[in-house]
């Protein structure tokens, strides 16, 4: 029987489940992932592409803890994009359209060489619970098949495949995505043992044939000419070749037809009671809520070097098939598309996530995890982020180790964990910047000097990741030094201030404080000196990552040591520790909101606490005193 033995079983195989078992068996744990289908191990279900707006920075985050989604994505890249340039950098989110073929086989190829790693191709239909300390602990699972695998730690990361249910029109079809099967038992088991579940809503578009799209009659989007990337790893690289997506605008024409179906439209004909993403709307509730534009962007996006199939962004839809092509056709340059196969929306169960540790083990079965769309979450980043951690903490329960916890000043990951597990979620949970009190500290060029530390003591992020990450901490050291001991009084320093506006009078004080002015580049000093010029070409082949980070570091350094101020005082709060048994209920000084769900979440901190919605500044204060400080 000892096949059929594992420390850790993982069941799914999209990006949070890819990344859990991948991280555990790194770690050491002899690991199993169940997959109904390992052909779509790692399957990008709506669009082909990675990152965006503070996904970008998950990905990097998840890269520099010695995960594997940016080298996936990286080597299966057909184009790459910096967004947000514009802005401030805390905002620059890189984000990459993807090989959709590709992305599968690199994950496939990662994972089916990874040690202790061991796939089976089959459903969960049953977790095995045993009793430990008489409290519920999970000993494994069972499969359709009627295969018993033992385990020390079980991670669910299921996706919308829980009881999923399509909708094309009125046309409903049990399953977790087109033609494949819904997952069945699961929700069953674990609402009987005491979890609340609810439902969710996302969706999809259709996916047109390249070859009947009018591309002549759209504008074009080409991606950066840049070597820039999502892994620090600088032996991984984009080496497909690169695609341009295209945009267009429906019309007034569109919209009515769209509203001709309406009433065969799932969301509007209260077929779907379960809520969908805000972020991410359907094309009908564009057309409803936003009733006064008179047309919408759509996206053409190319789903693979090899590949005819287009999707078409922005044009997320569960009406009848009939209805969305009649609707494309009115869109210039769809005038003559063919469909290789309609949008439609999928509800799926999900669990309440403040029934979850921040390590994501629940509260109610030791070693049980859950990590991605079963907490309530949208987007393959928000997934692969909880997957990794969920993979981490399966290990260290398992082996006696440490919790492994991201706070909100170290990571996306750690806003989007703590976001789940004190607040919960009414709707599929989004990861934005505005999300973040610290995104200056949280930036995207700066992952690895918050994260890869720390996951190299854990053991996962290996010695060449740490030797990179040391090697570029001194580069920037050695630049920073020389920026600051340099003068800028010099007749060269002073042409280039004149040139930009300043007077040359202000050529005063160090190269560090010339580079400190809004219109000055690190670039613009290094063409101007020998030294710097020397130094850059000394460095390794991440010239342009080491440059940035060290231009970033200094001109937002006022800001960056503000943050990192507030963000130590939260610190603070979260040092204190709450009793275990602690009775709210008989605290009249506290407000009834507050009594209700501190009782209800039990926070392990003041910290924890501060972060709960409803519970005030005011109650904490009152806290602060019932603990002595």
């Amino acid at each position: 029987m000892a096949d059929f033995e594992y420390d850790i079983i993982v069941v799914g195989a999209g990006h949070a489940g890819c990344e859990a078992a991948s991280a555990a068996a790194r770690l050491g744990s002899k690991t199993l992932l169940v997959t109904m289908d390992m052909n779509t191990i790692g399957q990008m279900s709506c669009n082909p592409a990675v990152g965006g707006i503070a996904k970008g920075q998950i990905v990097r985050e998840i890269d520099a803890l010695g995960g594997q989604m940016g080298i996936v994505t990286d080597r299966s890249a057909i184009q790459f994009r910096m967004l947000n340039k514009s802005k401030g950098a805390a905002m620059w989110s890189p984000r990459s359209q993807s090989d959709r073929k590709q992305f599968i086989q690199q994950w496939i190829k990662r994972l089916t060489t990874t040690d202790n790693l061991y796939i089976w191709q089959d459903e969960v239909i049953r977790l095995l619970i045993d009793n430990q300390d008489n409290k519920p602990a999970v000993a494994g699972v069972e499969t359709r098949l009627g295969v018993q695998f033992k385990a020390r730690a079980v991670v669910l990361t299921n996706g919308t495949f829980l009881s999923g249910l399509l909708h094309f029109g009125r046309m409903q079809i049990p399953g977790g995505r087109i033609a494949e099967k819904a997952s069945i038992g699961l929700t069953e088991q674990l609402v009987a043992a005491g979890f609340i579940s609810r439902r969710m809503k996302t969706g999809t578009p259709a996916r047109l044939d390249k070859r009947t799209i009018d591309f002549s009659a759209m504008q074009e989007q080409q991606g950066d000419i840049t070597e820039e990337k999502f892994s620090y790893l600088p032996d991984v690289k984009r080496e497909l070749k690169q695609m341009s997506c295209f945009i267009t605008y429906t019309n007034p024409t569109t919209h009515d037809i769209l509203r001709r179906g309406l009433p065969d439209s799932p969301l509007y004909n209260g077929q779907i009671q379960s809520i969908g993403p805000r972020y991410c709307p359907s094309i009908e509730t564009k057309i409803i809520t936003f009733a006064d534009k008179d047309q919408h962007q759509l996206f053409l996006e190319p789903e693979g070097v090899d590949s005819n199939e287009y999707y078409v962004n922005g044009f997320s839809s569960s009406m009848p098939w009939q209805i969305q092509l009649e609707a494309l056709h009115s869109v210039r340059g769809l005038e003559h598309c063919v469909m290789y196969r309609p949008g439609y929306a999928i509800e799926y169960d999900y669990f309440d996530p403040t029934q979850l540790h921040e390590t994501l083990e629940t509260k109610l079965i030791r070693n049980l995890f859950f990590a991605g769309q079963i907490n309530g979450t949208t987007g393959y980043e928000e997934a692969a982020g909880q997957g990794i951690v969920a993979g981490i903490n399966a290990h260290q329960n398992i082996t006696n180790g440490k919790p492994f916890i991201l706070l909100r000043d170290e990571s996306y990951i750690g806003v989007l964990i703590d976001d789940l597990t004190h607040k919960g979620v009414d709707e599929p949970y989004r990861m934005f910047t505005s999300r973040a009190e610290y995104r200056i500290l949280l930036r995207q060029d700066n992952a690895d000097e918050r994260l890869t530390t720390r996951s190299y003591e854990l053991g996962l992020a290996n010695a060449e990741r740490y030797g990179l990450y040391t090697s570029k901490q001194e580069a920037k050291r050695r630049l920073t030094d020389y920026l600051q001991s340099t003068s800028c009084a010099t007749p060269v320093f002073r042409a280039l201030l004149e040139q930009r506006g300043y007077a040359a009078s202000s050529a005063h004080g160090s190269l560090r404080d010339m580079l400190m002015r809004p219109n000055i580049e690190l670039r613009d000093l290094i063409v101007l000196d020998s030294t710097l010029q020397e130094m850059i070409a000394s460095l390794p082949d991440r010239k342009d990552e080491i440059i940035d980070s060290t231009e970033v570091d200094i001109k937002y350094s006022g800001y960056i040591a503000r943050e990192r101020m507030a963000a130590d005082k939260l610190r603070r709060l979260d040092a204190i520790k709450i009793p275990a048994d602690f009775r709210y209920g008989e605290l009249q000084s506290l407000s009834t909101e507050a009594r209700q769900k501190l009782t209800r979440l039990q926070p392990k901190t003041i910290g924890d606490a501060s972060r709960i919605p409803g519970v005030s500044p005011n109650d904490i204060s009152v806290l602060l005193v019932l603990m002595g400080r």
